[in-house]
């Protein structure tokens, strides 16, 4: 059947998905697919809550939409308030958009507007991390540090600075403790500030846990309390990416919780709505809603659909769910057990060199030698055929190419939503382990 939509890759047509059941997504012959990604750590609550669609039917019949330039409404001021109850220390206020690269953008915009109104017009740059991924417009590209996702746009790019990744696996060394690894890599973000100016940076943007670019990879312990210490020093705000870590992904509502900071900008999305509507949103910490308040008083910026009813009125109701249902407990128990059984199923693989991650939130890297911890040539297209085996076998995973630099590295992604059960993990690692199988059969790897 020929299709009017451009998807996403033109030399294929993807099955149609009529039906959600739980943790599964139906395609239009009858077969279910097992979201063990959550499409893209998005789904937390699955695909069919009752609630949620409830919330949707309910608001909908009330008010679907009121343009933010005109009108306020009940469930956006009732989501902000809820996600200022249980936000980071500092956070004041919300501002909803409806997604995760808008969410960046409008960040990146708002820690500049706050230099402007402080009088500092200098402070322009923004340093982010290598091996990052902050969304797919044009200014969060530029801060991002995705190298295969930005090639081929770099011209239109804004000019932005990359320093390391806190990356343990690869990167610390032999006589390093993971602290002290920690506060090397950190540093380097001192000096980043000192070379470019200390009265010329804006912002440093990072993923509390880096997400799809790299699969699961948290930071050291200490890496991030030196980060706001540097950013303190020089008056830089931390921008805390958590569009796919945060909202409960790792255990924790947010995943800096776990870190002991809080960022002055930190953007959500994906596990905010789950997937019912689209939303997204910045916590603005209250030194930054201050300046612009007492300064120009407008947020130069804004979106058509930001701070959408229906999609507040699904967000309201998604976080309801996961605190009533006490739902980060299943987060913290399913992701131990996810954990275990990779490390049971695949401890001694050849090709896995590392099974990593919080909570639900857990990585998987290939390896062509588990000693040297080299990486298999990208020629091999070992993630592309990892997702498509798992794909037929009724399993839904994220496989990334270009852990390492952009260019060398495998791996795989779960996030699989917040209510999954033992069995369904059982089933997770069973189907995986299988598609591993196949794939290194065909490669003749066996």
């Amino acid at each position: 059947m020929s299709s009017h939509v451009l998807h996403r890759n033109s030399l294929v047509q993807p099955p149609r998905a009529v039906a959600g059941d739980g943790i599964y997504i139906i395609d239009a012959n009858g077969k279910r697919y097992l979201d063990a990604s959550g499409g893209a750590a998005v789904s937390c609550l699955g695909h069919s809550d009752p609630d949620v669609r409830a919330a949707i039917i309910e608001q909908v019949g009330k008010l679907a939409y009121a343009h933010s330039g005109f009108f306020s409404s009940d469930p956006m001021e009732e989501l902000a308030d809820d996600l200022i109850a249980h936000a980071p220390a500092g956070m004041e206020k919300v501002y909803f958009v409806s997604g995760g690269s808008e969410a960046v953008e409008a960040a990146l915009k708002m820690a500049r507007q706050y230099f402007l109104e402080l009088g500092e017009p200098d402070r322009k740059f923004v340093i982010a991390r290598r091996q990052s991924y902050h969304g797919n417009t044009l200014g969060a590209l530029s801060v991002g540090g995705n190298m295969w996702r930005r090639r081929q746009f770099e011209p239109l790019l804004i000019d932005a600075s990359h320093v390391s990744p806190c990356y343990a696996y690869r990167d610390q060394q032999a006589n390093e403790t993971a602290e002290q690894y920690g506060l090397r890599v950190a540093n380097e973000l001192e000096e980043a500030i000192l070379t470019l100016g200390t009265g010329r940076v804006a912002a440093f943007v990072a993923e509390p846990v880096v997400g799809a670019t790299s699969g699961a990879v948290a930071a050291v312990p200490g890496y991030f309390k030196r980060i706001r210490e540097i950013c303190d020093r020089y008056g830089v705000l931390l921008i805390l990416d958590e569009v796919m870590c945060g909202m409960g992904r790792t255990g924790t509502l947010h995943a800096i919780e776990q870190e002991g900071i809080s960022g002055d900008l930190q953007t959500i999305a994906k596990g905010l709505g789950a997937g019912y509507q689209p939303i997204g949103a910045v916590l603005v910490s209250g030194k930054i809603d201050r300046a612009i308040a007492s300064g120009s008083g407008f947020f130069q910026h804004g979106h058509t659909y930001q701070g959408h009813a229906t999609a507040c009125a699904a967000a309201l109701a998604t976080q309801r769910a996961i605190r009533d249902r006490d739902l980060l407990a299943n987060v913290n128990i399913q992701g131990e057990n996810l954990q275990n059984a990779l490390t049971a199923q695949f401890a001694n693989h050849p090709y896995i060199g590392d099974i990593r991650g919080r909570g639900l939130f857990r990585g998987v890297e290939f390896v062509a030698d588990r000693a040297t911890k080299e990486p298999f040539d990208p020629a091999r297209k070992i993630n592309a055929k990892i997702k498509k085996t798992a794909f037929a076998n009724g399993l839904m995973c994220y496989p990334m190419g270009g852990t390492i630099d952009g260019q060398l590295g495998d791996h795989v992604l779960f996030a699989p939503p917040y209510i999954v059960s033992d069995e369904q993990i059982g089933d997770i690692v069973s189907l995986f382990a299988k598609t591993v199988d196949q794939v290194f059969a065909a490669e003749g790897l066996a």
